[in-house]
């Protein structure tokens, strides 16, 4: 049996050089992920982390590195001690030119059965990629609260 796999895919009004510099730029991502932050060199092999207000949440890994067609990297945890416990899953986004618009499709793969992380990506995808769509194609982030369950 595989392995479970989140899959998600907007077309976002932009070009791809923008959504490379909105999803690769810390200042940035500040602006439409709710305060939380991406801090790389983006070169393959090199750390990324993922955090806000100083504290890291997510140390990850760059294990592709194509500008401005695709990156991916490791994903892991470590801001819960029983999430921190799973082995890394990869995290894979592909930018497609499209006319006005790029297709970005977030694969989101490698979690072992009965993951803590699977449930939490699901939830929080989704509001990151919409805010990242709509602050790019109207300069706003949606006003939504990540730890709101309404």
């Amino acid at each position: 049996m595989s392995k479970p796999e989140f899959v998600y895919v907007t077309f976002i009004e932009t070009t791809p050089d923008k959504l490379w510099q909105a999803l690769t730029n810390g200042d940035f991502t500040e602006r439409y992920w709710f305060g939380y932050r991406l801090d790389s060199d983006w070169k393959v092999g090199s750390a990324m982390t993922l955090g806000k207000g100083g504290i890291v949440m997510d140390e990850c890994v760059i294990l592709e590195s194509d500008p401005p067609r695709r990156i991916s990297y490791s994903w892991h945890p470590i801001y819960d001690d029983d999430i921190a416990t799973e082995k890394p899953s990869r995290v894979t986004l592909d930018l497609e030119p499209r006319g006005k618009v790029v297709k970005l499709t977030v694969t989101h793969q490698g979690f072992p059965d009965h993951s803590k992380v699977l449930p939490s990506i699901s939830r929080g995808w989704p509001m990151v990629f919409a805010s990242l769509k709509t602050f790019l194609e109207t300069g706003q982030p949606l006003s939504l609260d990540p730890t709101s369950e309404t």
